[in-house]
């Protein structure tokens, strides 16, 4: 019995051991991949050809989203916008005119002319009844009685030409020319706008938080939307951008955190995720110098770092090694 028992305990002492040297985290079976540091580039131009009046930051300065890195010469520019608003503000005078329609005062002025015209055609009726009248007596000559026939016709031509007169102040502008004066209107609004924005154009601004590369154009120069006027590198995000075998994804997933050592900064890590997992294959890049890895499939993988101060450097080599935690937590998971 005795035997027995010290066989038992020697074999759980055995399975203890065996257990702990399978879980035990030495850091022998720590995941580590190595990378370039790499972020985002732009070019910024001018949407606009002129000349260049100022250039505002020099090369190495740090920029905020929106802030005014160089000016366009506007001269030739605001007196098109002054006369541009002008002919804006007279169209919109001119359709507000047709859309009140006629003064009070017009229409008094209207019907006063109607009357005077009614009356010149009486008196100048009465005039060729007088004159008809007197005919056949032989009193008056036929000229005179073709003359007094001429004038009461004019006159009650007079009449009719006052009364539509009238008629049109009173009834107003026509839908016609009212819809003609609101797109003329539209036209020279639009008009504006658009020198407005080139206007707008002629400042070049910094589209996001970012370091001056290069600066490309200087005061004098000719702008134009084809030429780069500065070279800009995004601030955040960064990542390391490196490569995981088919056998190491299985130690990976997204919004692991890991933490990223380069060579810059000896005994310093910066912390990091996994932000992107490739789900394409791909041939092992050439900045990767293992040859044993150099002909096999391999995933990229991006590990976004928060990097304030700006340490990190486009291309600067960099290891990352997710954190021992997040390691045992994903095996965890993984075995229930």
């Amino acid at each position: 019995m005795q035997r027995i028992l010290v066989i038992l305990i020697l074999v759980i002492a055995a399975a203890g051991g065996t257990w702990w040297y399978l879980h035990r985290d030495d850091g022998s079976n720590a995941l580590v991949l190595y990378g370039n540091v790499d972020f985002r580039q732009l070019t910024l131009a001018f949407n606009g050809s002129e000349r260049v009046a100022e250039v505002l930051v020099e090369e190495g300065a740090q920029v905020k989203k929106g802030q005014i890195v160089a000016r366009l010469d506007t001269s030739r520019l605001q007196p098109q916008v002054a006369q541009a608003e002008a002919q804006a503000a007279s169209q919109r005078a001119n359709l507000a005119r047709l859309k009140n329609g006629s003064r009070p005062e017009e229409i008094a002025q209207g019907r006063a002319n109607l009357e005077s015209a009614k009356a010149e055609a009486v008196n100048a009726r009465a005039q060729f009844e007088r004159q008809n009248a007197l005919a056949p007596k032989a009193v008056v000559s036929q000229q005179a009685l073709d003359e007094a026939r001429s004038a009461a016709a004019v006159a009650d031509a007079k009449v009719v030409s006052n009364q539509k007169a009238l008629d049109l102040l009173v009834v107003g502008s026509r839908l016609e020319d009212i819809d003609e004066a609101e797109a003329q209107l539209h036209a020279a609004e639009a008009n504006v706008s658009l020198l407005h924005q080139q206007l707008a154009d002629a400042e070049l601004k910094a589209p996001v938080d970012a370091i001056v590369q290069s600066r490309l154009i200087e005061p004098g120069e000719m702008a134009s939307p084809t030429r780069a006027a500065f070279s800009l590198a995004t601030i955040s995000p960064k990542w390391v951008r490196t490569y995981a075998s088919e056998t190491q994804l299985g130690m990976l997933r997204p919004g692991m955190k890991a933490s990223v050592a380069v060579d810059s900064l000896p005994g310093q890590t910066i912390p990091g995720w996994v932000g992107f997992i490739s789900s394409v294959a791909e041939f092992t890049p050439k900045s990767v110098q293992t040859e044993e890895l150099r002909t096999s499939l391999v995933y990229e993988v991006r590990v976004f770092v928060d990097d304030p101060n700006n340490m990190l450097r486009l291309g600067m080599p960099a290891t990352v090694t997710p954190l021992p935690g997040e390691q045992a937590r994903l095996a965890t998971a993984q075995q229930q």
